[in-house]
């Protein structure tokens, strides 16, 4: 079995001065296997860890690609407003557009981890997991979640998806949908059963969510996982939208049902703290 080389010489490290250490990455040789999208990314990331303007050449060194393509991406990129030549025209630095994402970046960081501390603190007071979740279709997707410090903690990350129809945040949810919708949503769900206790016929669910929406605290009780209780209350932006919901899980050998209950004044603060998360720049609290 033959094999192939490539005719062309290996670049060698780069020597832009100023420039970062570089880290393996989308801003090496490699760039050049990827796609005009890849490109351009590899072209902003070496631009913006220089520490001085970048030529044509130390970007073709320090990317792998060819001349000309260089002198394409970067082109783009500058009509784009990401990148831009320095007043002295010397090489390419940080654009205004480019500028104004880091910064947009930065301020929807801000309140995310606003966000991670509140379900941090909501779950070191009480000792349990705790969780934000927005409804997606017939799924709760989860946007954040602290876990409890305990060998039965359960175990899901940031992004998991759980079924709505016998999740607490996802029967809340449902519940607080306008009720065509809700009707809608809820006869185009699959009602899987998961444990003996989940609630598999639409009328039943239905009557579930009624009971729900007037108490406004959703609660699975042992309905997704086996021996395992939850709680959740709404988050409620200033206008009345319902963002989402938090929640407190726990194995029932720890907590009952009827215990975690008592969590849930603790539960609508770290709510409204949540909700106050999503308040528009510049509006008054």
């Amino acid at each position: 079995m033959s094999t192939r080389t490539d005719p062309r010489p290996k670049a060698k490290p780069s020597s832009i001065r100023g420039a970062a250490p570089r880290k393996p990455g989308i801003a090496h040789s490699a760039a050049a296997q990827l796609g005009a999208m890849g490109k351009a990314f590899s072209i902003i990331e070496i631009i913006t860890a220089a520490r001085q303007p970048l030529t044509i050449a130390e970007i073709v060194r320090s990317t792998g690609l060819t001349k000309p393509t260089a002198h394409r991406i970067t082109t783009m990129l500058s009509e784009m407003g990401f990148i831009e030549r320095d007043p002295q025209r010397r090489g390419f630095i940080e654009g205004p557009r480019l500028i104004r994402l880091a910064m947009n970046t930065l301020a929807s960081a801000a309140p995310r981890t606003m966000r991670h501390a509140i379900l941090r603190g909501v779950s070191e007071q009480i000792g349990e997991t705790c969780n934000f979740g927005v409804l997606v279709g017939a799924e709760v997707v989860y946007l954040d979640r602290v876990e409890a410090k305990w060998p039965l903690g359960l175990r899901f990350e940031a992004g998991s998806h759980v079924p709505a129809h016998c999740t607490a945040i996802g029967k809340l949810l449902l519940s607080l949908l306008p009720l065509r919708e809700r009707a809608q949503v809820v006869s185009a769900m699959h009602l899987a059963r998961y444990t003996a206790a989940t609630i598999v016929d639409a009328v039943k669910l239905g009557a579930a969510l009624d009971r729900i929406r007037t108490a406004r605290i959703g609660t699975d009780d042992k309905e997704f996982i086996e021996g395992v209780v939850c709680v959740s209350v709404p988050v409620v932006s200033d206008d009345g939208v319902v963002v989402g919901g938090i929640a407190v899980s726990a194995p029932e050998a720890r907590v009952t049902l009827d215990q975690a209950m008592q969590f849930v004044p603790r539960m609508k603060e770290a709510a409204a703290k949540l909700a106050a998360t999503f308040r528009a720049p510049g509006r008054a609290a």
